[in-house]
């Protein structure tokens, strides 16, 4: 059985990424593989605070590597510290690396063709399959998410702090992702049939943030090859036992 990692982003598609891959028993899961903003200590893109991340990984019981990469960083930043955590977890045995992408071609060629360089393999478990399914199999599965970033393209700020749940779902507008596979909005799971115990927190502040993108931005910041100059609205959520009251 081969040793595979898992880019784990504290979503709803990498929770369901994994819950698969440990039915069905493929692959001897070594890892989770998390990029966090070094100046902020939050998962990339999703604004989820380290300590969470931490409180996942601790409930799943796999181990956590974090890459630490700049707010915002360049392709070549973003491929360098890939490539040297990549390349470290090959040393130790590690052979595949799992994504959750669903459908975006041009990501899922550069993941495999930079991933080529390094004499590590790609597999995608939920690749090509219809949204919709995907996202009732979560639901169904006794996953439990908050939405923690929207894209303020697609949906205003009323949808961050929200579950989701069908309620959730039926308010989507007809032009978003019903798992948010363009970008519209990011989770953070908290419970599940993957975790030993539910990870704890409260939510605080609903905060807007504006990026002002060049093609030059890492995958994990945006989508491949297309800049971007909008806001995101994101919902902090904090661990029980660090705040105050």
């Amino acid at each position: 059985m081969e040793n595979a990692l898992i880019h784990w982003s504290g979503g709803k598609d990498s929770a369901l990424s994994l819950y698969r891959l440990l039915q069905n028993k493929e692959y001897n899961i070594t890892n989770l593989l998390t990029s966090l903003s070094a100046q902020y200590q939050r998962i990339s893109m999703h604004g989820v605070r380290e300590a969470l991340l931490d409180e996942q990984a601790r409930s799943i019981g796999i181990p956590l590597v974090k890459m630490y990469i700049p707010e915002m960083p360049s392709m070549e930043i973003y491929e360098q510290t890939l490539a040297a955590a990549l390349t470290e977890l090959k040393n130790k045995g590690t052979s595949v690396s799992v994504f959750g992408d669903i459908f975006l071609e041009d990501l899922r060629t550069y993941r495999e063709n930079k991933l080529g360089e390094i004499g590590v393999k790609a597999h995608f478990p939920l690749w090509g399959q219809p949204t919709q399914k995907l996202i009732y199999e979560f639901i169904d599965s006794g996953f439990k998410a908050v939405i923690t970033c929207v894209n303020e393209r697609c949906l205003d700020k009323s949808f961050v702090g929200r579950n989701i749940d069908e309620a959730f779902l039926k308010d989507l507008p007809e032009n978003v992702d019903p798992c948010g596979e363009n970008g519209e909005f990011h989770s953070f799971v908290y419970d599940g049939p993957v975790f030993k115990k539910p990870v704890r927190f409260v939510g605080g502040e609903v905060v807007y943030r504006k990026y002002n993108s060049s093609k030059n931005d890492s995958p994990d910041e945006r989508e491949v090859g297309t800049p971007f100059d909008y806001g995101f609205w994101y919902f902090d959520l904090q661990k029980v036992e660090s705040v105050v009251s």
